[in-house]
């Protein structure tokens, strides 16, 4: 029953900016977008994901590479 669970979940694999980390599900992600330079976020944070219920997620990855990653489990296999 948990493997079909687990099928269902669209999940990418991220990282925070001290390495942490981080399987985030598509289904839920409202945006994402690059930091502004005078922003506070950890050094590292090239990414940031928005959730739908309001959190967000500073992430190492660039926001182009997070793209690929939302793409690539969205496109059916082959």
């Amino acid at each position: 029953m948990t493997k079909w669970l687990l099928l269902a979940l669209n999940l990418i694999v991220v990282h925070g900016p001290n390495n942490q980390y981080l399987e985030i599900n598509i289904d839920k992600i409202s945006s994402i977008r690059t930091p502004q330079p005078s922003a506070h976020f950890p050094r590292g944070t090239h990414c940031l994901i928005t959730m739908t219920n309001g959190n967000f997620n500073a992430v190492m990855e660039t926001c182009a590479m997070v793209d690929k990653l939302i793409k690539e489990v969205r496109s059916p296999p082959g």
